[in-house]
């Protein structure tokens, strides 16, 4: 599986129709949508597609025509995605209507060639679970847990500082949970608790 970071674009042009293709992770996807609809008031169609893992982990597509004749245009975007195995990602597709008809077949090769063509200009990267570890350091050893995460890319999601210590979230793959785990239990004796 794969994934991306930021927002991506593309154009394509089919018999005067104009596509302006996003993909966008699926954290942005609600925001950009609704930013795309006040962008182009003008559009024919925003067509989208997205697949997410759902708490557990299972996959979940969904796509929309938005008016175009059914099937012509949110499932070939979605079989794109599917193609390159994009998840945790969103594509919307918006069309601007020049005139010439293109038909059901023309109109799936337009939102399919749209879709590939935004998927040739990202950086896929590979998808990883990651989950919320949850623990806390005495004080003393917050620059020593501050030089770890930073050192290690480890994102932290929430750090609270109390009386007694800090509490840290940290957004850790399976992997990078092991070796956080090796590293800090030969500090459990100074202060060191899994919550």
């Amino acid at each position: 599986m794969q994934t991306i970071e930021q927002i991506y674009t593309a154009e394509v042009e089919e018999k005067k129709s104009t596509f302006l293709a996003y993909l966008c992770p699926m954290s942005t996807f609600e925001s950009l949508h609704v930013k795309l609809k006040n962008d182009h008031p003008k559009a024919a169609h925003i067509v989208w597609a997205k697949r997410f893992y759902n708490e557990f982990r299972q996959v979940v597509e969904n796509n929309s025509d938005d008016g175009e004749p059914k099937g012509t245009s949110g499932p070939p975007v979605l079989n794109v995605m599917r193609g390159v195995e994009l998840i945790e990602a969103g594509l919307l597709i918006v069309r601007y209507f020049g005139g010439i008809k293109l038909g059901t077949g023309g109109l799936v090769r337009a939102y399919g060639s749209s879709a590939k063509e935004v998927i040739a200009h990202a950086k896929l990267i590979p998808f990883l679970f990651k989950e919320i570890l949850t623990c806390k350091t005495d004080y003393p050893l917050v620059p020593r847990f501050e030089h770890y995460t930073t050192t290690q890319n480890i994102t932290v999601v929430k750090r609270e500082f109390e009386s007694d210590g800090v509490v840290w979230e940290i957004e850790v793959s399976e992997e990078e949970k092991e070796q956080f785990l090796l590293f800090a239990h030969t500090f459990e004796r100074d202060g060191f608790k899994r919550l």
